[in-house]
């Protein structure tokens, strides 16, 4: 199960699990589109791809609730 990290890690953008919009890599770095598409869809900590992450639906926030440890670094 994906990690749904709550915010860009570059510019700190809140990014809700049930919200298309967020990028991931393989190691579940997450960046918003904005942020993405400025590194080129190349992750800036592993250097990975950066692609679409799925959303989540709310109804499943209960059983399978997303992350709330944010990781931008201001």
């Amino acid at each position: 199960m994906l990690e749904m990290r709550p915010d860009c890690e570059k510019c700190g953008q809140d990014l809700p699990a049930e919200d298309p919009g967020a990028f991931i890599c393989s190691m579940e770095c997450t960046f918003c589109a904005e942020c993405a598409d400025a590194l080129d869809e190349l992750c800036p900590n592993c250097g990975g791809e950066l692609l679409d992450r799925p959303t989540r639906s709310r109804k499943l926030h209960a059983s399978h609730p997303p992350a709330t440890q944010r990781h931008f670094a201001g």
